[in-house]
């Protein structure tokens, strides 16, 4: 009787239909190579308030110099981001450019400050920030930029904000092709654009590397 009940039971096995493929996990590997600085952005998608603050509940787990945890996050949505985008630059080793170009502005930011006055702790922490935060907006299928060339003083009017602005993150559907190009330490890592692809120097692992 028992095997005719392993038997059925493998029967039952054999004709349940083909679970569908996996999609492939979001490794480390998979998020860094997608992170790319995007400098256009698809105007038809709109990004939400819960995605924003999805991407800026991360900083509620990451690390923090001396665990100050002094950095507060301004989220833009689509109704004040020309505000934002007014006060940017972005391309700067392509300035014949003008990015962003004309209907291919972020329509999201997440806008960066310090409680205390920047400083090199500051600075660890803004960079960890705006990795994690990015990696995040990757992991959800968005893309975005890190912008340090902005008008602080009128950001930090526009939206009165209590604390100076240190960095602005745009958030969006990145609407352009990037690629890594491989380079060793001594060449050239200017960013350049080429048959309408973004390319990215990058130096070679093993060159990274101090023997």
């Amino acid at each position: 009787m028992a095997d005719n009940y392993l038997e059925r039971k493998m029967e039952a096995y054999r004709e349940r239909p083909s679970a569908a493929p996996r999609k492939p996990a979001a490794t480390l590997e998979r998020l860094l190579l997608k992170n790319r600085s995007h400098r256009a952005y698809d105007s038809r998608y709109l990004v939400r308030e819960d995605q924003l603050r999805r991407i800026i509940a991360v900083n509620a787990r990451i690390p923090s110099a001396r665990n100050q945890q002094v950095l507060r996050f301004r989220p833009v949505l689509a109704d004040e981001a020309p505000t934002v985008t007014e006060h940017i630059r972005l391309g700067g080793a392509l300035p014949e450019l003008h990015l962003p170009a004309p209907g291919t502005e972020p329509n999201a930011y997440i806008i960066c400050c310090s409680t205390i006055a920047e400083d090199r702790y500051v600075d660890m922490d803004l960079g960890i920030s705006a990795q994690s935060m990015l990696l995040r907006a990757t992991e959800m299928g968005l893309n975005g930029i890190c912008i340090g060339a902005f008008d602080r003083d009128a950001i930090r009017k526009a939206f009165e904000l209590r604390w100076e602005p240190l960095l602005i993150l745009a958030i969006g559907k990145g609407a352009e092709r990037i690629e890594l190009v491989e380079i060793g330490a001594e060449d050239d890592r200017t960013y350049y654009r080429k048959e309408g692809v973004h390319c990215v120097p990058k130096i070679r692992p093993k060159e990274l590397i101090i023997e």
